[in-house]
């Protein structure tokens, strides 16, 4: 029966799997073709050429990639902390009002990212809704909050909270009340029942959600070039130039390429510490 129920498993798979092939697998694997032709070739069948890579770090492009990986890892990690009262609350306290949160949390996907961002545009730049009235009250103003890489890191945070959020309520839901009773019976602290019962119980969410967070930001560009400016230049606005305005397709999937390893390698390491089987409620 078990071997029935695999066998009838694949089969419906199968179309998912031939659909991700075509158009996930097909498409990675052409942008890994273009990264190894010569500066501005668009012939698949020419010889190898592993010179769009040099270029990464002739160029300083490395720069730009660390950029995205150090916002995109500061980003998590307040999103991590930010997110974990609301989610306990979300999951162990304000049960009956859990869907309320929900929905108020998910209305903010609704509006599109780049209104949302031009929205603190006009909140936080020189004349805008902050600095407007606080000279109106007080007579003195300031220069604006944009255009700087911490205003950037809390563009990331702002829009993607709900990747954090979600994920991170679900694994908190995982843990047993009476595991945390009985640890606080038997003179456990709050601190001690934090990190010995809630953070391991509630590893998977907690994976699950920093991934989510972190593979997102990383590939983040219009915060970049909304709040930021371009006073920081993040990888995602490299591919993008050079692609568009640089016309040097190489280059550009060189760039992606070696992103995509990266978050790759992160996100395998982080799956395989995952118990995905007590997620989706396979085993308890």
């Amino acid at each position: 029966m078990e071997r029935l129920d695999r066998r009838l498993g694949a089969l419906t798979a199968t179309p998912m799997l031939v659909l991700l092939g075509l158009c996930f697998l097909a498409p990675l694997a052409v942008v890994a073709g273009f990264s190894v032709m010569p500066s501005k070739v668009f012939d698949l069948w020419h010889q190898p050429d592993f010179s769009a890579y040099a270029e990464l770090l002739r160029q300083g492009y490395w720069k730009s990639l660390a950029w995205s990986l150090g916002m995109a890892l500061a980003s998590t990690l307040i999103l991590l902390v930010l997110c974990w009262p609301l989610a306990y609350a979300m999951a162990k306290v304000y049960r009956r009002f859990t869907l309320i949160l929900t929905i108020g949390v998910v209305m903010s996907l609704f509006v599109s990212e780049n209104i949302r961002l031009f929205g603190w545009v006009l909140t936080l730049m020189k004349g805008g809704l902050i600095e407007g009235y606080l000279r109106h009250w007080t007579g003195t103003g300031f220069d604006g909050l944009l255009y700087n890489m911490p205003v950037i890191v809390f563009g990331l945070v702002y829009v993607y909270l709900p990747f954090m959020l979600f994920p991170l309520a679900q694994g908190i839901s995982m843990v047993p009340d009476d595991a945390r009773q009985a640890a606080a019976d038997l003179g456990a602290s709050r601190a001690r029942i934090l990190w010995e019962i809630d953070l391991p119980l509630a590893a998977p969410g907690i994976v699950v959600g920093c991934l989510l967070t972190f593979v997102l930001a990383t590939g983040a560009v219009a915060e970049s070039k909304l709040l930021g400016g371009q006073a920081v230049i993040v990888i995602a606005d490299e591919v993008e130039t050079a692609f568009t305005y640089g016309q040097d397709w190489p280059l550009g999937s060189a760039l992606a390429m070696v992103l995509i390893a990266i978050v790759g390698a992160i996100a395998i390491v982080g799956v395989n510490r995952v118990d995905l089987d007590a997620i989706m409620g396979r085993r308890r």
